[in-house]
């Protein structure tokens, strides 16, 4: 006789998951997560092995991974045929994102430090917000083209 793996509502798949109930929802919207089953009332079930796939999202996004990359590690993870390697491009491609986020951030580190360098403390006036506007007027406003699109 076949052992079925214990059904948890989704406060309990949350609390053994670390995965919020708003964010288990749309991960299933997403595609992240099957549609769950439903008890007679209604709840949605989720399996011990759905609550473990809950914890390895929870664990790509904590490394700031975006959704489509982890549906791509998933995809892989499904696949019993897939190249056993084809990861290592996903971590390859997100690693350089990554490198390029913290340069911005290095970059973005200097402008602030350089602004607060503007105020000691001493005086009438903070010339951080004088320094603000000085920068306001000297940036070029940016052409118009398709938006940035952000990794996450």
């Amino acid at each position: 006789m076949l052992r079925q793996s214990p059904r948890h509502r989704i406060g309990d798949a949350a609390r053994l998951s670390g995965v919020p109930p708003a964010n288990i929802r749309y991960y299933e919207k997403e595609g992240l997560l099957p549609a769950q089953t439903r008890a007679d009332n209604r709840y949605r079930l989720y399996s011990d092995e759905e609550v473990h796939h809950l914890r390895f999202v929870r664990l790509c996004r904590a490394m700031d991974m975006s959704l489509q990359e982890v549906r791509g590690l998933l995809a892989l993870d499904a696949c019993s045929t897939a190249d056993g390697h084809a990861a290592c491009v996903t971590l390859d491609e997100h690693l350089a994102h990554v490198r390029t986020r913290m340069a911005e951030l290095a970059t973005l580190e200097q402008e602030l430090l350089s602004l607060r360098s503007r105020c000691d403390g001493t005086g009438g006036q903070c010339h951080v917000i004088e320094a603000l506007h000085a920068r306001a007027d000297a940036d070029p406003v940016p052409p118009a083209g398709p938006a940035t699109r952000r990794h996450v």
